[in-house]
């Protein structure tokens, strides 16, 4: 059906900001999740009459840090306004955010899609904010908590540039990445604290004009935005080529019924009645704070993506993956400044730390592993102290002792044995252990010998040469095989 219609849609993304105080008093900012429900409240964010905000510095800082991540020019003359709106989650009857002078404007962000190519999202403002409280709806009524009410949060805005669920996840996942990069926002989706709601619509293909929009709430992962986007775009379609009308609101998404479903009439701007926040001075930002800023920004994912790729050659995924947590990316470029190999600590890193710290549900910053001490683990396999096998056993011990590996190495007797004279030994009792097995090899099936090379690694406790073990092993068997011919 959508080949007939172009899908327009543009995403709004609501980022809590991780700052200690509330944006326009001095109530701490808790977890909503955790906290007992009311206790970090105070009159002004509750609305008590004659109450007087006062605006966040460090909540501005933020906003301008991701302003200027986004490619954003800053405004420096901002304005906050009251948006009106009568629901339970603000107590006062309004909110305070920003309208026609956003902190933000004429940004943009490249994504890259599955096809491999990359795509520019024009992102058309950034603006501050209050968070408003949490509903919690019940048979008998609704309660309300107002520990996230007044809480900093950010509104970031794009133009109606995404054409897909897809793009709109690739999107929205970049956006998160910076946010975390940028130490801002935790992006912890099942928190709330990052909440995104696309606006979506379709146009007869060719078309210039934009069709009717529904926005869709309730999206607590990134699958369920694809997932309802695409939903609701086959679901207007449907509606045109049924003769109807799409009807202007707002939709929720149902996760377990995976479709979307109608919560009430959309407003317009005008139906919140903004105008400007009597209680609040105009924000001036001098030129100068804005490139403070500005020298405080981290090198971002794709900078380090694109590092990662020239650099150090590495593949499109390997350098996405180790870019992908600000923390893994900042542990792989110090392994690199210890002297690490790229591509082999990038290996390590990916397959096997990964997978430890998976297994013990860690993260790199819970680990008493030094970049330095996986860069000598890489430098003793190269010299052939250690095999790889054992490598990867000192490796899990690293992560459970601390220790160095080559205290590890000394104190369990693991290093490589190398020594020729000691593997034919051990190889020729291998052979004369196992007479079925090598009378298979004589009669052909050579395949044994990966067979007779195991049962050494075996009885060497895997410290064995594995590449010497293989030479000896093929030597001596190839040796038997003459003896039998004569």
């Amino acid at each position: 059906m959508l080949d007939r219609y172009e899908p327009v849609i543009g995403l709004e993304i609501h980022a809590e900001l991780l700052t200690h105080s509330k944006m326009f008093c001095g109530c701490r900012v808790v977890d909503s999740v955790e906290a007992a429900p009311n206790t970090a409240v105070c009159p002004v964010c509750l609305g008590m009459p004659g109450m007087l905000p006062v605006i966040n510095r460090r909540a501005v800082e933020f906003a301008m840090r991701v302003a200027l991540a986004l490619n954003c020019e800053i405004q420096n003359h901002n304005i906050f306004a009251r948006k009106n709106y009568f629901y339970p989650d603000l107590p006062k009857g309004y909110q305070i955010s920003q309208y026609e002078l956003p902190i933000g404007r004429h940004g943009w962000l490249d994504i890259a899609l599955s096809d491999g190519t990359t795509k520019r999202i024009g992102i058309r403002r950034v603006h501050m904010e209050e968070d408003t409280g949490k509903l919690t709806h019940r048979d008998e009524g609704s309660l309300v908590d107002y520990n996230r009410s007044g809480v900093p949060l950010l509104e970031i805005v794009t133009e109606p540039d995404i054409r897909s669920g897809e793009e709109a996840r690739a999107y929205a996942t970049r956006i998160r990445q910076t946010l975390r990069y940028l130490g801002v926002n935790s992006g912890d989706m099942e928190k709330g604290v990052l909440r995104i709601e696309p606006n979506i619509s379709i146009r007869p293909r060719g078309s210039e004009a934009f069709g009717t929009r529904i926005e869709l709430k309730n999206l607590n992962s990134f699958r369920a935005l694809a997932d309802g986007t695409d939903f609701e775009l086959d679901r207007q379609a449907a509606v045109l080529d049924g003769g109807g009308k799409v009807i202007q609101e707002t939709r929720g998404w149902h996760d377990t019924r995976r479709e979307t479903f109608s919560q009430r009439a959309k407003e317009e701007a005008e139906d919140y009645r903004y105008f400007a926040e009597p209680d609040l001075p105009p924000l001036f930002i001098d030129p100068a704070w804005i490139q403070t800023m500005r020298a405080t920004l981290p090198e971002l994912p794709q900078a380090k993506e694109a590092r990662y790729r020239i650099d150090f050659g590495l593949s499109p995924v390997e350098a996405t993956a180790l870019a992908d947590d600000r923390a893994v990316a900042e542990w792989f470029d110090a392994a690199i400044g210890a002297g690490g190999k790229p591509k082999s600590l990038a290996n390590w890193i990916l397959n096997d730390l990964f997978r430890l710290l998976n297994e013990r549900g860690l993260t790199i910053s819970d680990v008493p592993l030094a970049p330095a001490a996986l860069v000598e683990l890489q430098s003793l396999v190269d010299r052939g102290t250690i095999n790889l096998t054992t490598a990867r056993e000192v490796l899990a011990e690293m992560l459970e002792s601390g220790r160095d590996p080559t205290t590890i190495i000394e104190a369990g007797g693991l290093g490589q044995i190398s020594d020729e004279a000691a593997l034919i030994a051990i190889v020729d009792q291998v052979i004369t252990d196992n007479p079925g097995p090598l009378t298979n090899y004589l009669g052909g099936k050579e395949s044994l010998l990966g067979w007779f090379v195991g049962q050494v690694m075996r009885a060497t406790r895997g410290q064995a040469n594995p590449a010497l073990v293989n030479e000896i092993a093929r030597r001596r068997l190839e040796e038997k095989r003459d003896t039998a011919g004569s």
